[in-house]
């Protein structure tokens, strides 16, 4: 049985106040959450610390946006394993587009992070996706396998999740049909050694196209951007119907 992994990227937004607000409508909406459904909550560095003393005992899990390949070192706004494993965080984002858009990551500097992550026991969830310009010239088969091919150099199979998140959807609210992710997600199933890898959509993932989504037999899970930072929109997607 593959695992379900739903994970909210809150990218730059939410000071430690409204982390705190968020939790206050967020976590009771988690009752009727079914245990096998993996919740992740991916804020800044900065919120780390409020959350992890918050979500302590609930069925939420903790996760950052990015990890550093060195432990410790000169490398000014970086941060490490350690230091995020010291705040019990259990998951880290890897390669997400607007690291590669924005901030230079490459496949190589990807490959480095998520075998930084998997060293201290973090499991990473490994992003790889497509722009629309290439999509529109039909290099969206060949890109990502191109993308797993260098990223999962020496990474451990059985402790990661993968996001295919195709960039074109990515904040423009124009979702990739859901049959489609379906499609490009086994597409990415067949390039592992390891089929039980969770590997989730992400790309304008909304209440109202989360149950469509989540009915794919290939999609483990979703990477939620902006819907994932108003509590009740959340728990919809955490609590999507089967």
């Amino acid at each position: 049985m593959r695992k379900i992994v739903i994970a909210g990227n809150w990218k730059m937004f939410k000071t430690q106040a409204e982390t705190q607000e968020f939790l206050t409508g967020f976590l009771p909406s988690l009752q009727e959450t079914p245990s096998e459904r993996e919740v992740i909550l991916c804020p800044p560095f900065t919120d780390l610390s409020v959350l992890s003393k918050s979500l302590h005992g609930s069925l939420v899990q903790l996760g950052a946006q990015n990890v550093h390949w060195e432990e410790s070192g000169a490398y000014t706004g970086e941060i490490s394993g350690p230091m995020l494993v010291e705040l019990g965080v259990r998951y880290v984002i890897v390669g997400h587009s607007e690291r590669r858009q924005y901030f230079g990551e490459t496949d190589q500097t990807v490959n480095l992070r998520l075998k930084a992550a998997q060293k201290h026991g973090l499991t990473p969830i490994l992003c790889v996706g497509e722009t629309k310009q290439q999509r529109d010239a039909g290099e969206t088969e060949s890109l990502i396998i191109s993308q797993l091919e260098q990223d999962l150099v020496n990474v451990d199979q059985d402790n990661l999740v993968i996001a295919y998140e195709p960039i074109w959807a990515i904040g423009t609210g124009d979702t990739c049909e859901a049959t489609e992710a379906n499609r490009v997600i086994g597409l990415i199933r067949n390039q592992l050694k390891n089929p039980n890898v969770p590997i989730q959509y992400g790309g304008s993932v909304k209440p109202n196209n989360i149950d469509e989504i989540m009915a794919q037999p290939e999609i483990d899970g979703v990477l939620v951007g902006g819907a994932s930072l108003e509590p009740a929109s959340f728990a919809r997607i955490v609590n999507y119907h089967q």
